[in-house]
């Protein structure tokens, strides 16, 4: 059940989306880690997109974290990022993309 203090601001075709597009990036593809709005679980970071990443569906992704270990890797999936338009921001460790945003946050896509 999403706590009533989130809005999501993703559906299960942008998270296909992201998908599909790290999948697409093969050797330059990076680790993830979400976050469940649920539980408050951050599970530990993997590379496997393909099945992985959509293990359990999308519902409770509060958030992923895409770890980025060179700058080819950043320019490439910051490219993907971009394209298919998903709400997020850069960290220290690459990327973060929202599924759910707390009232009154505010936070631009990706550019």
């Amino acid at each position: 059940m999403v706590k009533p203090d989130l809005v999501p601001v993703m559906n299960n075709t942008k998270w296909e989306e992201l998908r599909t597009a790290m999948c697409e990036l093969e050797k330059l593809s990076p680790q993830w880690q979400t976050k469940d709005i649920e539980t408050g679980y951050i599970c530990q970071w993997d590379g496997e997109w393909f099945y992985h990443f959509s293990e359990g569906g999308y519902e409770t992704i509060e958030w992923v974290n895409i770890k980025i270990v060179s700058q080819e890797q950043k320019k490439a999936v910051l490219r993907s990022i971009v394209k298919i338009h998903v709400p997020g921001e850069e960290t220290d460790e690459g990327f973060r993309v929202y599924g759910y945003l707390k009232l009154g946050q505010q936070v631009d896509y990706l550019k």
